[in-house]
Order: structure tokens, then sequence, then C-alpha cells
């Protein structure tokens, strides 16, 4: 995915590593003779920010690198953004990015 991004022409991804659960709900597991059940299964969370005319070009981007057909290949979530600024120089908006 990192790559694909980078063809597009985007250049920051902040990734996370997070503990949750989807439709998959979770397992159960064996440990020393006891079954306990494993609700938050471990999960990466992606984000980045771009201008709008890129947002398209991103999700299908995401969308081609990351689908497997299979359960656990995510979610796209768009949000918007009101402002951004980076604070070392005092940038804002598009230039922050």
């Amino acid at each position: 995915m990192k790559e694909a991004l980078h063809e597009i022409g985007l250049q920051g991804i902040t990734v996370l590593e997070a503990k949750g659960f989807g439709r998959q709900k979770g397992h159960t597991e064996l440990y020393r003779g006891a079954e306990y059940v494993v609700d938050f299964l471990p999960k990466v969370k992606i984000e980045l920010v771009v201008e709008d005319n890129l947002v398209e070009q991103a999700v299908e981007a995401i969308q081609q690198a990351a689908r497997t057909g299979r359960i656990g290949d995510g979610k796209i979530f768009i949000t918007t953004v009101d402002d951004a600024i980076r604070v070392r120089t005092g940038e804002r908006g598009v230039e922050a990015i």
C-alpha cells in the first residue's frame, strides 16, 4: 500500500498498531488447559491527510493494494480536516500537508 500511495504522489503516512474487533468478534484459544476468549485482535491503523483532489486516487490505490477478498481487509473512513498547521514553520492549509 505504501508504494501504491507513493506512486500517486502522496508522501506522508502514519501507521499505528492497535487492537480491536469487527465482524469476526475475536476467537477462543486454549492456554494451559483453560479456554479463554481473545476479544481484541491486532490491527493496523493507517492515517493520511490528502488534498481534496487526491482523495479518490488515494482510495483506489488503497483498495487495489489491500484487497484480498477475505474478512479483515479493512475499512476506509473519509473525513474532512478543517485546517492543518506545520508547527515548525507556521504554514497552514495545503502547504502544511
